[in-house]
C-alpha cells in the first residue's frame, strides 16, 4: 500500500496594463430568472428559518447537458471551438451587445493549459424568483400566494476530475436555495433565531441537498468528479457568500481588502481531517495514520522519539515511534501540494462520491465536507461607491495574484472609465483574467516578472457593491 501510495503523491447597487475594449454584458436569460423588478429593500423584519436537512427534498431534476460553457457567454458553435483551445488561451467575456448581467456584474474566463481536456470552471449569474414567498413583516397573516422575493445569485464552480459535478451545480444550486427559502415561516422568531442565521442555514441546507442529489444522480446522468463551489446570494440588504473548496471572494472597499471566505486544504482544515480519523479509525483502512509528523517515519526510526501532533494540536510534541506510525499520514504534503490520503488537494466542495485513494477501494469522502462558510456582509452599513467591487475568482486567480495585486488592478482600471459606464466592471474581469493567464513564451506561459502564470482554468466576477445602475 506504501508504495501505491507514495506513487500517487507524485449590496449591489451598480451594474490590467491599458483598459481593455469596453464590452457590455447581456442579460441572463434563464426560466428561473425574475422579469426586471424593483429595487431590493433595506433588511425587513426577519422571515425565519429554512427546512431540516433531513426533510425530504423536493424534485429537482433535469438532463445532463453536453459540455458548454456558460449561457449567458452565448458562444457560437465557432465560439465554443475558440473557447476550448488550449493553446489560444483566448479570455471569454459576455458579448457587446448592450446589454448587461445582473447589477452590471462583469465576467470574463479563460481555460487551462492543458491541465485537462476541457475547461471545467462553470459560472452562473441569475436573478431568482421566489414564488408565493409569505410575508417577513413580523405580524402573524394566512400567506398570499400572489407575492413573491427576489434575490440576486452568483455561482463559480471549479470542477475536478471532471466537469460534470460543476456543470451540474451551476444548473441547480440555486434552485435548490429557492426552494429553501419559500420555507420561510411568516410568524414571529423567537428573540435568539435572527434573520440572518435562517438565510445562512438554507443556503448550508441547499449545499448538502446539491450533494445529496449528486450522489443520486451520479451513475445515471453520468455527474463525474466534484467541484469546489462559491456562491453569492444577495438578499434584503445582505450579501452571503458561501464557499466550499480553494476558491475565493474579496471585498475592495476604498481601497481596503476585506476577506470574504477562505481556501478549505488539508493544511486549513487539518485538525478537522485528523478528529475524523481519530473518531472513526475504520475509515482509515489500517492503511493511513490521523497523526502528522514534520517528515516521513522510517522504519529504523521504531522506539525513537519524534515530533508530531494530533487533532488537539497546533504546535509540536514528543512521541515513542511505533508501528502503525509507519502508515502513511492521513494529510501529506505541504502548501498547494499537500493532499488527503495523498489524492485531492481540496477538503469542501459537492461531488467526489465515487473518489478512491489509489489503486484502492478506500473511499475519501467521508473527509470532504459539502458544507460552506458562509460570511455575511451588510450592504446598508457602508456607503459605496461605482469603485467598490466584491470580485469572485477559482483558484487559478488566486494561485498567481496576491490580494493586494487584485486590489491594485481594481483601481487602475477602474479609475480609466467613467464612473457610470457599465462596462468597466467586466473590463475589470478581463485584466484579472489576462494578468493571471500571462502570455505565450517560449518556456510556457509567463508574467511580466517572467514568473510562470496560471496554467489553470481561471474565472473571475466583478459584482459592484455602489454607484449607479440598476438592480434589474
Amino acid at each position: 500500500m506504501l508504495n501505491r501510495v507514495r506513487s500517487a503523491v507524485a449590496h449591489l447597487v451598480s451594474s490590467g496594463g491599458g483598459p481593455p475594449p469596453r464590452p457590455k454584458s447581456p442579460d441572463l436569460p434563464n426560466a428561473t430568472s425574475a422579469p426586471p423588478a424593483a429595487p431590493p429593500e433595506a433588511p425587513r423584519s426577519p422571515p425565519a428559518r429554512a427546512g431540516s436537512a433531513s426533510a425530504a427534498p423536493r424534485k429537482i431534476a433535469e438532463a445532463r447537458a453536453s459540455f458548454s460553457r456558460p449561457t449567458f457567454l452565448q458562444l457560437s458553435p465557432g465560439g465554443l471551438r475558440r473557447a476550448d483551445d488550449h493553446a489560444g488561451r483566448a479570455v471569454q467575456s459576455p458579448p457587446d451587445t448592450g446589454r448587461r448581467l445582473p447589477w452590471s456584474t462583469g465576467y470574463a474566463e479563460v481555460i487551462n493549459a492543458g491541465k485537462s481536456r476541457h475547461n471545467e470552471d462553470q459560472a452562473c449569474c441569475e436573478v431568482v424568483y421566489v414564488e408565493g414567498r409569505r410575508s417577513v413583516s413580523g405580524a402573524p397573516r394566512e400567506p398570499s400566494r400572489g407575492q413573491g422575493l427576489c434575490f440576486y445569485y452568483w455561482g463559480l464552480f471549479d470542477g475536478h476530475a471532471g466537469g460534470g459535478a460543476a456543470e451540474m451545480a451551476s444548473r441547480l444550486l440555486h434552485r435548490h436555495i429557492r426552494e429553501q427559502l419559500k420555507d420561510l415561516p411568516c410568524w414571529p422568531l423567537q428573540k435568539e433565531v435572527t434573520h440572518e442565521s435562517l438565510v445562512v442555514g438554507a443556503i448550508e441546507n441547499a449545499f448538502q441537498l446539491m450533494d445529496e442529489q449528486m450522489a443520486r444522480e451520479r451513475r445515471g446522468h453520468q455527474v463525474e468528479g466534484g467541484c469546489c463551489a462559491l456562491v453569492v446570494v444577495y438578499l434584503l440588504g445582505k450579501v452571503y457568500v458561501a464557499n466550499a473548496g480553494d476558491s475565493r471572494a474579496i471585498i475592495v472597499r476604498n481601497g481596503e481588502i476585506i476577506p470574504m471566505s477562505q481556501e478549505f486544504t488539508p493544511e486549513t482544515e487539518r485538525q478537522r481531517l485528523q478528529l475524523l480519523g481519530f473518531l472513526k479509525p475504520e475509515l482509515l483502512g489500517g492503511e493511513f495514520t490521523h497523526l502528522e509528523f514534520p517528515r516521513r517515519v522510517q522504519p529504523k526510526e521504531l522506539g525513537q522519539r519524534m515530533l508530531y501532533r494530533d487533532q488537539n494540536m497546533t504546535g509540536w510534541a514528543y512521541k515513542k515511534i511505533e508501528l502503525e506510525d509507519l502508515r502513511f499520514p492521513l494529510v501529506c504534503g505541504e502548501g498547494k501540494k499537500a493532499r488527503v490520503m495523498a489524492t485531492i488537494g481540496v477538503t469542501r466542495g459537492l461531488g467526489d462520491h465515487n473518489l478512491r485513494v489509489c489503486s484502492s477501494t478506500l473511499p475519501i469522502k467521508p473527509f470532504l465536507s459539502c458544507f460552506p462558510e458562509v460570511r455575511v456582509y451588510d450592504l446598508t452599513q457602508y456607503e459605496h461607491c461605482p469603485d467598490d467591487v466584491l470580485v469572485l475568482g477559482t483558484d487559478g486567480l488566486w494561485d498567481v495574484t496576491s490580494d493586494c495585486e487584485v486590489a491594485a488592478t481594481v483601481d487602475k482600471v477602474l479609475s480609466a472609465y467613467e464612473p457610470n459606464d457599465p462596462s468597466r466592471y467586466t473590463a475589470l474581469a478581463q485584466a484579472l483574467v489576462l494578468g493571471a493567464r500571462g502570455t505565450p513564451r517560449d518556456r510556457g506561459w509567463r508574467l511580466p516578472n517572467n514568473k510562470l502564470g496560471s496554467g489553470d482554468d481561471i474565472s473571475v466576477f466583478i459584482i459592484p457593491l455602489g454607484g449607479p445602475g440598476s438592480y434589474s
